[in-house]
């Protein structure tokens, strides 16, 4: 092998190993860290049982429930906005990642062919009996 179509090759290595690396996505950060839900302990069970402590502590408990759940709607919506106002921020991408794959395996079977056609060399190619 001639040295010139050895630093052609390992040029061309070293020019693709570029191309296959990836790209690093970054995820928005929330502004305010999110509490995890409290978690009460159980209430100490009476001796006797009293009728209107059961329907109480289930109205309590409903009441716990809607606004646990109202608190949970409005973190949704405020995450929502953030992740919205973070994609609008990103510039849009040139090629998505399916054209990217096409546009690299034509550049690479570009590149083999020119590295094929640079590195074959005329000496030793017979003349052909038919032109």
């Amino acid at each position: 092998m001639r040295t010139g179509s050895l630093s052609l090759l390992l040029a061309t290595l070293l020019f693709t190993t570029g191309l296959h690396a990836e790209e690093e996505t970054s995820t928005p950060t929330p502004a305010a860290p999110v509490a995890a839900p409290q978690v009460s302990a159980p209430a100490p069970v009476a001796a006797e049982p009293v009728q209107s402590a059961p329907r109480e502590d289930l109205a309590q408990a409903e009441e716990q429930g809607s606004a646990q759940l109202s608190r949970l709607r409005q973190e949704n919506q405020r995450l929502k906005l953030q992740l919205k106002q973070a994609l609008a921020q990103q510039p849009p991408r040139l090629l998505s990642e399916q054209q990217m794959w096409f546009a690299i395996g034509a550049g690479t079977t570009l590149l083999a062919f020119l590295i094929g056609i640079f590195s074959g060399g005329r000496r030793n190619k017979r003349q052909s009996q038919w032109a």
